[in-house]
């Protein structure tokens, strides 16, 4: 069995992806013979079409509503064929894999199209494709095109395979607005070694860049009648926090765990800004405060904290609702803290609460109440013995996020990454607002927080008869209240994509249908049953129309001799 070629198109327009892998493959033996599509796509990213093509026949991936899906497939499963296509293989990949039968000197191509916005993190858009054809390829080639009316700032390319020979088949051609990359390496550059035919492309190819910034007020842009508006101010003064950090020192926390908590949290004290206060829970069955009170993050208490940090030991039980109470108290109590300041508490726990209240139900109804709005929640998961669901539960319904650690050699750098996209806050309280009577279907426009290096997004439709589509940003900064105003000229907008070759039409409804799908399965998490039914109907029914494999929807994918398989999009939290 020979890939003979393997092709990636990826075209982003206006930070929203679209990636087409395709993968042709011969038969040379004499017999038939297991081909098999195996490719690695994010995380956040949709799969919105699949298709196998054989001896001119073509087997398109349908989607349907997960339920009916199923239905159809254990009707095919009780006939003996096989299982799911889709399981997540690390912290920001998913794997696709489907095999299918091949004739003798037969051929068979595959093609897995799948979209998704890429998110600004710490100043940057990552694109991953990840590389792994498993054996040297004749025709490889990736192809990236991207389109930024804004401007590109910087583009850069890594990978974690590259050699001086392969850095030869990669290029780059970059004007203002647009750029290029390919890589198309020749059977020699792709072996390992002149006598050996293995390949060295495994791994992940990367492409990082950053827009131009402008206009105060973010940019808009226009496409047949939705419009997407994109605000990530520079050059503002940091909002001092308060943070509380909680952290789970139970038995199961033992060994390397407790260790590369350590190293994080020596770092991330390293980070705290003079302005900002801090303070310390230690939990297992017992709860220990560092310090009755929040302390000023000087030097002389940033160094006390890390005397107790290095003496940090793990055994005992797990009382995640004492620990989260006596954190609110902290923040509750605190006095002289900065009138403009964000207040915030991050949990790290590894397991389930087994010491004092240990329904999480009731564990999260307390921590609501007891936060009431006014703080932000961060919840970290370690490893895999975590509820994941409780976690993510309870950061999204008390203006945070949730996030899973995965138990690596990188353990401690993914902790120490995570605080540093929310270290530094600039605005709070930001309303992103349009005119009523003339936008629908507007996704989530307000916002607790701004953090340095991210970006908000908000999409809708316009009503046909705008000229002018105005906006106006309301948030708090250090230093002021905002106000920021913008106007924009919907035809002129329009003007820019016109003549853009490789732009897919609709990018920017699909864009809207995507980050509506996404806010409404966030907003899912925390709301009460009844909403959760309705948002997930809303959700499902773009999900359906826009053809987007979502946490709702499968794909059914029909093989020769009508064997059925099912590809569902897993969730992290399982």
């Amino acid at each position: 069995i020979e890939i003979y070629s393997l092709h990636v198109d990826c075209k982003v327009t206006s930070r929203f992806a679209h990636t087409v892998i395709t993968s042709r493959i011969v038969n040379r033996a004499n017999e038939s013979r297991e081909a098999t599509f195996e490719v690695e796509i994010p995380k956040t990213a949709f799969i919105t079409n699949f298709s196998m093509s054989m001896d001119g026949e073509v087997y398109p991936g349908i989607i349907k509503e997960k339920a009916a899906a199923q239905k159809e497939y254990d009707r095919a499963a009780s006939q003996g064929q096989s299982a799911g296509l889709v399981k997540i293989t690390d912290r920001k990949l998913e794997q696709f894999h489907v095999s299918v039968s091949v004739a003798a000197a037969s051929k068979v191509t595959f093609e897995l199209t799948y979209e998704e916005l890429l998110k600004r993190q710490l100043g940057k858009y990552e694109l991953l494709i990840k590389v792994q054809p498993k054996q040297l390829v004749k025709h490889f080639q990736i192809d990236v095109h991207i389109f930024e009316p804004q401007g590109i700032h910087f583009l850069e390319t890594d990978s974690t395979f590259m050699t001086n020979e392969l850095t030869e088949a990669l290029t780059k051609v970059q004007n203002e607005t647009k750029a290029h990359i390919l890589f198309k390496p020749t059977l020699d550059q792709q072996k390992k070694n002149s006598e050996l035919d293995e390949t060295l492309l495994n791994g992940d190819f990367v492409v990082r860049y950053d827009v131009k910034r402008e206009a105060t007020a973010g940019d808009i842009q226009i496409v047949n009648g939705y419009f997407v508006h994109y605000f990530a101010p520079q050059e503002m003064p940091v909002l001092p926090k308060n943070v509380i950090f909680v952290i789970d020192r139970s038995g199961s926390m033992t060994g390397r765990k407790i260790e590369q908590t350590r190293d994080a949290l020596l770092k991330i004290l390293q980070d705290l800004r003079p302005e900002d206060h801090f303070g310390f829970i230690t939990f297992n069955n017992k709860v220990v405060e560092w310090k009755r009170s929040l302390l000023p993050a000087t030097e002389e208490n940033v160094a006390s904290a890390a005397a107790l940090v290095q003496t940090l030991t793990a055994r005992g039980g797990t009382d995640i609702n004492g620990a989260l109470l006596a954190a609110v108290g902290v923040l509750d109590k605190a006095e002289q803290l900065p009138e403009r300041s964000v207040s915030m508490i991050i949990l790290l726990t590894d397991g389930q609460p087994t010491s004092g209240e240990r329904s999480v139900e009731i564990i999260q109804e307390n921590v609501q109440k007891a936060i009431n709005g006014k703080y932000a929640l961060f919840c970290l998961g370690f490893g895999f013995d975590v509820s994941y669901k409780f976690l993510e539960k309870m950061a999204l319904s008390n203006g945070g996020i949730a996030r899973r650690i995965y138990e690596n050699a990188d353990a401690a750098l993914q902790l120490q990454g995570f605080y540093q996209e929310v270290a530094t806050p600039v605005l709070m309280q930001i309303e992103m607002q349009y005119p009523e009577n003339s936008v629908e279907g507007l996704t989530k426009n307000n916002f607790k927080l701004f953090f340095k290096g991210s970006e908000i997004t908000v999409s809708g439709k316009i009503s046909n008869k705008l000229d002018l589509l105005p906006v106006e940003i309301k948030a708090q900064s250090h230093t002021s209240n905002l106000t920021l105003k913008e106007e924009a000229n919907v035809k002129e907008k329009e003007q820019v994509f016109q003549n853009q070759r490789y732009i897919f039409g609709n990018f920017i409804e699909r864009l809207w249908a995507y980050l509506t799908i996404q806010q409404l399965l966030e907003e899912a998490i925390s709301a009460q049953e009844e909403d959760q039914k309705a948002l997930d109907a809303q959700a499902l029914d773009l999900s359906l129309r826009y053809s987007f494999v979502t946490p709702l929807t499968s794909m059914v994918v029909t093989k020769p001799q009508q064997q059925e398989e099912l590809a569902n999009k897993p969730t992290e939290a399982g």
